[in-house]
């Protein structure tokens, strides 16, 4: 078992300063270095476009442009390597095939996050913006991206990779989790977005709002469909025509969830449930670039945060609310432990 740990940054101000202070830390990570390694090892599989990306962040979120500046400053990176690394939309992918298993209950989000702990940031990020968007807390991936979070308005995401095939020009997942989070107040904007914006490639996003309002939306670069239901893994309900071939396992993995969950568990007994491998969701597969690095747990209408790093992880819950009205958080990291000596991007 390797201990693991994540930094909790806060941060309250424009998107430029953010960017600022991200580069900032990860001057005093190995995370770039890490991930030059990484790309040597394989040739992406995707072009960038300097000014066509700058023209869909102008359209969508020019503040989270300002943010790329921000780093740019700091990092004194050109502009491509700053592109390339970190706007995270992409032309004519780089995503292994993942896990990831959501459950919704009554009033809760909770869901495993399953990947290769290389591509981990090891950063849990809560962001007040003043220059427009709204507040956001949750694990970063990618650095300016996230994976799963909840934002000021009261609105939970998580999303689940389906498949990789038949890409296309457009925002990558983890650009698209920040999208919701910084533009969406409620489900049904969430909807809305989804289906405006340009989609590199398929996967489910799972979506709860302050009033309990849910939605799964299944995704591809060819269409969307929206399915009601409370538990999603890795193959789509309503899309089946995009399904990848080998389905069995995400399908298995749904069966065992839907057999221990029901819609009234308790949201502890949840989190334990996804988080404790004996129930066979927590996953072990870090090599095969699904393995649970982090279980989370959302609670829109209290606005609390909860996060377990690793397995049987002590849980952490954050009142997201207590710190927008200037409550000051009491720690400065996450520990956790996992099975494998495969180290996170920033260590």
């Amino acid at each position: 078992m390797q201990k693991v740990q994540s930094d909790i940054m806060t941060f309250k101000g424009s998107h430029y300063d953010l960017g600022v202070e991200t580069g900032k830390w990860m001057q005093s990570t190995r995370l770039m270095q890490n991930r030059e390694k990484e790309w040597k090892k394989r040739l992406p599989r995707f072009d960038i476009d300097i000014n066509a990306t700058h023209d869909i962040f102008n359209l969508y979120a020019p503040q989270i442009w300002e943010e790329l500046m921000g780093m740019r400053e700091v990092l004194e990176l050109p502009m491509r390597q700053i592109v390339f690394n970190f706007a995270h939309y992409r032309f004519t992918p780089i995503k292994k095939d993942s896990g990831c298993t959501v459950f919704l209950g009554d009033n809760y989000l909770v869901r495993n996050y399953d990947y290769h702990p290389a591509t981990y940031d090891g950063r849990y990020l809560l962001y007040e913006p003043n220059d427009g968007g709204l507040a956001q807390i949750g694990p970063t991936s990618r650095i300016t991206g996230r994976m799963d979070g909840l934002n000021s308005a009261g609105l939970a995401m998580g999303y689940n990779f389906m498949h990789r095939k038949h890409p296309q020009d457009g925002f990558v997942c983890y650009m698209i989790g920040r999208l919701i989070l910084e533009l969406c107040k409620d489900t049904d904007e969430a909807i809305r977005l989804l289906k405006e914006i340009p989609h590199r490639s398929s996967f489910s996003y799972i979506v709860m709002d302050k009033n309990n309002q849910h939605a799964i939306i299944e995704v591809t670069p060819r269409g969307l469909d929206i399915r009601y239901d409370r538990t999603c893994t890795n193959h789509f309900k309503l899309l089946t025509h995009e399904n990848r071939n080998y389905t069995k396992e995400s399908k298995e993995r749904l069966a065992r969830t839907l057999k221990q969950t029901d819609i009234h568990m308790d949201k502890m007994k949840a989190l334990e449930l996804f988080n404790d491998p004996k129930y066979d969701i927590y996953s072990k597969l870090f090599g095969s670039w699904s393995g649970t690095i982090h279980t989370s747990m959302y609670e829109p209408d209290q606005m609390k945060a909860w996060i377990a790093l690793g397995e049987n992880g002590t849980p952490v819950c954050i009142d997201f609310e207590r710190w927008l009205d200037h409550d000051e958080l009491d720690i400065t990291k996450l520990h956790g432990e996992i099975d494998t000596d495969i180290q996170f991007a920033s260590e």
